[in-house]
């Protein structure tokens, strides 16, 4: 099991009323964080999709908790990245995605990748 903790803020996209570009410059640096660290952890341990999918949960350490839906477009961005660390597409039937979220103390951000 891998553990990596991206020291992240995520915010819902979907209650956000941004400028597009400044939405995709965050969801840029949040995919590039996500595959660096998730590939550099990778690169220490054996992660191989032959014995089957690939469990990957994704949590999220905030103050606030978001409803389901809005915790799945917060995350995305990271989907999208630990994918690419691992080498496939985020639609892939070898990754089975799981979400989560974690009271965390006032100005604590992250977010927590555990693959099984």
């Amino acid at each position: 099991m891998i553990e990596v903790l991206l020291p992240l803020r995520t915010w819902s996209e979907a209650n956000l009323r941004q400028h597009w570009a400044k939405r995709a410059r965050r969801a840029r640096k949040q995919r590039q964080a996500a595959w660096l660290l998730v590939r550099a952890a990778c690169n220490r341990a054996d992660i191989s999709f032959s014995s089957g999918p690939i469990t990957v949960t994704l949590t999220r350490l905030a103050p606030r908790r978001l409803d389901c839906d809005n915790l799945a477009s917060s995350l995305k961005a990271v989907r999208d990245g630990v994918a690419d660390a691992l080498g496939t597409d985020d639609g892939s039937s070898r990754i089975k995605w799981r979400y989560d979220q974690r009271k965390g103390q006032p100005g604590e951000y992250a977010v927590l990748v555990e693959i099984e």
